[in-house]
């Protein structure tokens, strides 16, 4: 029996929480579920008063957010490139990653994509508290997971050694996965 259950939620900092759920409320249609807020941090006993906010990213995932107006003004880790650290959200289809596109780019806001990245394709912008963010439409066959699942462990031990892309699933990238996989 596995020991974790599922996310039960994850959190981020935001400059101003109403403005945040506002957002998240218009943009991704995701429910305000939960706000708390105390003066002091219940784990650590810190005076530090918060808000803490609560969206309903659908099928049981939680998105938090903490705005925390008596501490610095936040940042991000400028040793990470701005790509890496992302929150991605699953949508139904591609019809609904390229009709969520249009609507967020007639909103003003700057969108990338469609990426084609063979087991889905996605679209990545950011919220306004500088967080990227990727939707994401699953464009992948079984035969794709499974290929995937048998390569893994030799992937990541090629990769331990020499940290160097392994080439196992090449045809994710190469353009063949459809040759391949029909």
């Amino acid at each position: 029996m596995a020991l974790i259950q599922k996310i039960h939620h994850v959190a981020y900092r935001c400059h101003d929480a109403q403005a945040t759920v506002q957002w998240y409320v218009q943009h991704l249609h995701m429910n305000f579920i939960l706000a708390i807020a105390e003066d002091r941090v219940p784990s650590t006993g810190q005076a530090d008063p918060y808000m803490h906010v609560f969206l309903d990213a659908g099928d049981g995932n939680v998105l938090a957010f903490f705005e925390l107006p008596h501490s610095p003004n936040m940042g991000r880790d400028t040793n990470t490139p701005a790509w890496v650290q992302h929150i991605a959200f699953k949508v139904a289809d591609l019809d609904t990653l390229l009709a969520t596109k249009a609507r967020l780019e007639q909103s003003g806001i700057d969108v990338i994509g469609p990426t084609d990245h063979t087991l889905f394709q996605s679209i990545y912008f950011f919220d306004p508290n500088g967080h990227r963010l990727e939707l994401a439409a699953e464009t992948a066959t079984p035969a794709m997971y499974r290929e995937l699942d048998r390569v893994k462990w030799d992937m990541l031990d090629e990769w331990a050694r020499t940290r160097r892309a392994p080439q196992h699933a090449s045809w994710m990238h190469d353009g063949s996965a459809k040759e391949k996989f029909q």
